[in-house]
């Protein structure tokens, strides 16, 4: 997750204006210099226990008009002239692969037509909405322009995926990274440290090291379980039904990860602002790298070693 990226601004400050954003607006780290263009509200599914990205009321998941779209999308045409060059666009909100094939190529080939210096577009999709894309859907949105798919897999711990209500299993995220290898769309996954409580600790780790070996994606990023307020997972926190580990215990399965998961190739992150030790390696090159400094930190147990918890965020 992150904050706007700086089209949204900076553009405003160049002309007093900006896209029709509504509520609040999330994207991938890697994505902060793209456009951020609104094409869908919230998300399809919305049940995940541990999430309020899309409470807002406003947010409740419906397809925004193809006419505000295009509107946006003239209005961010003009950026070149404004010395804001787009290369990279983001289609927002939670799930928007879950829209109709048909609708997105429509903005795909829009973008394409009308700021032809964009070099690929990125998407937020799960399980459910990348399996619900034949074949043939996934590679004709290759074709237009769609680069790379952000999945957020958070378990490969069938137990812990059914108890977080993602709506999908690790046999859905495994054939879901087949589907989008064989289209030729990069695939962005990301897991959740500390998802499964102190008593499934183990088990996610390991099951979640197993299901990023059977995927294998060019790209992970694991990020560390914040208990929001006002969410399920929150008042299972409040009747002692869910405990987050420690610090320690969440390097502990960082560890666990890095140290069982085989890649081919891949940029493995652990530098969101949520995780307590950034870490950023080139799987499996690094491998021993990263478990040296684990290692090293979990032998210590120094906070000092550790982001401080005022630096860290969601």
């Amino acid at each position: 997750m992150g904050p706007p990226g700086k089209f949204t601004f900076e553009y405003q400050a160049l002309k007093g204006r900006q896209l029709d954003h509504i509520g609040h607006i999330f994207r991938p780290p890697s994505e902060a210099d793209s456009l951020l263009l609104q094409v869908s509200l919230g998300c399809s599914h919305n049940k995940c226990t541990y999430c309020a990205m899309y409470d807002d009321p406003t947010q409740k998941f419906r397809i925004k008009p193809m006419a505000q779209v295009i509107a946006d999308i003239d209005e961010a045409a003009q950026y070149g002239a404004a010395g804001l060059t787009v290369r990279r666009v983001f289609l927002c909100d939670g799930d928007a692969l879950i829209l109709p094939t048909d609708h997105l190529v429509e903005i795909l080939k829009l973008l394409r037509e009308r700021i032809p210096t964009v070099r690929r577009v990125g998407i937020y999709g799960d399980a459910r909405s990348i399996l619900r894309k034949s074949p043939a859907e996934l590679a004709l949105l290759q074709q237009w322009g769609l680069g790379i798919v952000y999945h957020g897999v958070e378990s490969g711990d069938d137990e812990v995926l059914k108890r977080i209500v993602k709506g999908s299993t690790a046999a859905d995220a495994i054939a879901s990274a087949r589907l989008l290898r064989d289209s030729g769309i990069r695939h962005s996954v990301m897991v959740m440290l500390g998802i499964g409580g102190q008593k499934r600790s183990a088990e996610h780790a390991a099951a979640t090291a197993k299901v990023l070996t059977a995927m294998d994606p060019p790209f992970v990023g694991a990020l560390t379980t914040t208990v929001v307020p006002n969410t399920p997972l929150a008042a299972q926190q409040d009747a002692g039904d869910f405990t987050l580990p420690d610090q320690w215990g969440m390097l502990a399965e960082l560890r666990t990860i890095v140290a069982d998961s085989n890649f081919t190739r891949c940029r493995f992150h652990a530098n969101h602002a949520s995780n307590y030790l950034p870490l950023s390696l080139n799987l499996p090159a690094d491998r021993q790298r990263g478990l040296d400094q684990l290692d090293r930190v979990l032998q210590d147990r120094d906070e000092d070693d550790l982001r401080p918890e005022y630096l860290r965020g969601l």
